[in-house]
């Protein structure tokens, strides 16, 4: 499996996973000439894409899914909530319905050579869902946009090959930024976003010996920067409860606007 953040980050979030017969996109937040120009930095093409999954109907994380599903025909697999919330806002211009396939959370489904487990994450969405995707004996997740984690989370998140996380944000940074009352308060919230403390707790519990790759990902544009996160995630699991030290993985931060080296796991 091949596995590539496109874009992570507050602005814009898009994410490929890919084998020699499927590709798919989990989340298309970014305009669709920068989903076809990152793509085309890891030798792939948007026609050769066979579904967009997408986690929820936020603008980053749905701003080129419109005309990436105009142009090119793809299908677009989410929960029957998220499809509702886009069409009722009409966020995407007018998109064939034939497109659309609703999916239930804690049922897999098959994309390819993809099997595809959704599961629930906790955020200001209408039904919000993380993905772990698994070819053969290889795993890999995508968690973004989610106010906590628990023994769920952990569960599902479990015996992966390699994962991108959300380190959204550093709590001190948030608590004296420029943000009014009401937006930290949704930020720090139980609907909001993983801090970067949470998000190397979160790692502490779901590293394993085959891990090959971590990604940060989804970092605040205002409220974080790469460093931070990096050396908070890892004293975390570092002195965390746990067998592991940070050095043990290759641990990275996705960037906003550049494509991540191709992950091959």
């Amino acid at each position: 499996m091949d596995f590539c953040s496109i874009a992570s980050g507050s602005s814009g979030n898009c994410i490929f996973v890919g084998t020699g017969q499927t590709s798919v996109l989990i989340d298309a937040g970014i305009s669709g000439k920068r989903v076809t120009e990152g793509l085309c930095a890891i030798d792939r093409s948007p026609k050769e894409l066979d579904a967009i999954l997408i986690t929820h109907e936020h603008s980053d994380h749905i701003k080129g899914l419109g005309v990436l599903a105009r142009k090119y025909g793809i299908p677009v697999y989410t929960t029957d909530g998220t499809i509702h919330a886009m069409l009722d806002q009409n966020m995407l211009g007018k998109v064939d319905a034939s497109l659309f396939h609703a999916i239930v959370p804690d049922e897999e489904f098959r994309i390819g050579e993809l099997a595809v487990h959704p599961f629930h994450v906790s955020h200001d969405a209408a039904d919000p869902v993380a993905y772990r995707l698994r070819c053969g004996e290889k795993s890999v997740a995508v968690a973004t946009d989610l106010g906590y984690y628990d023994d769920y989370t952990v569960e599902r998140l479990r015996d992966l090959d390699a994962v991108l996380i959300e380190s959204n944000h550093d709590v001190n940074m948030l608590q004296v930024g420029a943000y009014p009352y009401y937006l930290k308060q949704r930020i720090l919230g139980r609907r909001g976003h993983l801090s970067n403390d949470n998000a190397g707790r979160l790692l502490g519990e779901i590293l394993n010996d085959k891990m090959k790759a971590v990604m940060l990902g989804h970092l605040s544009k205002e409220n974080n920067y790469e460093a931070l996160a990096m050396a908070t995630v890892c004293a975390e699991i570092t002195e965390g409860d746990n067998p592991y030290k940070a050095g043990d993985f290759q641990i990275r931060v996705a960037k906003r606007d550049v494509p991540s080296e191709l992950i091959a796991v």
